[in-house]
């Protein structure tokens, strides 16, 4: 299976700067698998359109300002993308320009934060660094750190974005990413439907595009994710009972199906996932996706095109570039049934 076959037109004015307002009021495509027809809605009407009998899985990660902006010993700036803590203090990070950035160099970031390169990792612009730091660590970042805005959205992060940037229900720090199928919900719209959760702490991957043209040869970066034992129980015994399960969003499919066993039975998972997920896989646990519109030719288009067929969701997108509808993080949604 080729890449070039997930790729598609899309004007640069389609891609959303900013989020709307209120949260519920995007607009939301309705695909529907069985009838192979679309229908355009919006996402405050989501309760009545889930299935009866629904259960809705929202992902809690909560996105930290994981981006720093510092300054070499030189003077010279360089930007700090914070990835995955490997203890109390180190970072694995990605350096922004890396060049000159070597082993042992002082990064100023504020006068409570420091970071000190302990090892460059060849080749790849990251780098493992030891932060030196007044005071709580968690604290000083929310002071001095940036929201990790994805780079298509061509603008500084401003005041609002450390709101909108973020669930209503995130719950667990550790993602450098929004879940973005979860920034539609509202608390008053999450009344209206059963839910409960699960964590997967977004990567940097999620930014990542795939670079090999066979489908097939690409691999996930892993990313850590938590089931706990009483949402497995809750979520099997749902199934069980007849009901339905709808994933808000890939991250959510991504968590699900890792823990599923060969019977169909949800397992409690505290764990990295490298799942990759795209057309041909066999879904065990995930009946309904509420989704965004993503990049051509991405990891996250590919899992949607596993899910509702490959074309009928490249025709849904063709018509979501005609009807002008909003893509990406602060873009327009997909229901998926």
């Amino acid at each position: 299976m080729k890449l070039d076959e997930f790729r598609f037109d899309l004007p640069d004015e389609l891609i959303a700067q900013e989020p709307v307002e209120p949260r519920d009021h995007s607009r939301l495509m309705v695909v529907n698998r069985r009838t192979q027809q679309v229908s355009h809605r919006r996402f405050f009407e989501l309760p009545e359109l889930l299935p009866p009998g629904c259960l809705t899985v929202l992902n809690d990660t909560k996105v930290f300002p994981a981006r720093l902006e510092a300054e070499r010993e030189s003077g010279g700036k360089v930007e700090i993308f914070l990835l995955h803590p490997l203890d109390d203090r180190r970072w694995e990070v990605l350096l922004r320009p890396a060049r000159r950035c070597g082993t042992s160099s002082q990064l100023r970031v504020s006068d409570s934060l420091t970071a000190v390169i302990d090892e460059r990792i060849p080749l790849s612009g990251k780098a493992v660094v030891r932060f030196q730091v007044k005071g709580d660590f968690w604290e000083c970042l929310e002071q001095v750190g940036h929201v990790p805005l994805p780079p298509y959205i061509r603008r500084p992060d401003g005041r609002t974005d450390r709101q909108r940037y973020q669930t209503v229900f995130a719950r667990h720090k550790g993602s450098v990413a929004a879940p973005t199928a979860g920034l539609h919900f509202t608390p008053a719209l999450l009344e209206r439907i059963p839910h409960c959760a699960i964590t997967l702490h977004v990567g940097y991957g999620t930014f990542q595009p795939v670079r090999v043209q066979e489908v097939e040869a690409h691999r996930m970066e892993a990313e850590f994710c938590r089931i706990p034992s009483e949402i497995a129980d809750r979520l099997n015994r749902h199934r069980q009972q007849g009901g339905r399960i709808a994933a808000v969003g890939t991250t959510t499919v991504r968590a699900l199906e890792s823990a599923c066993d060969a019977e169909g039975r949800l397992q409690p998972f505290e764990g990295w996932t490298e799942l990759y997920i795209y057309p041909g896989y066999r879904f065990r646990f995930v009946d309904c996706l509420i989704t965004n519109f993503h990049l051509p030719g991405s990891t996250l288009l590919l899992l949607a095109a596993a899910f509702a067929g490959k074309d009928l969701i490249l025709e849904a997108y063709r018509t979501a570039v005609r009807e002008g509808y909003r893509f990406y993080s602060y873009g327009d949604a997909m229901l998926i049934l």
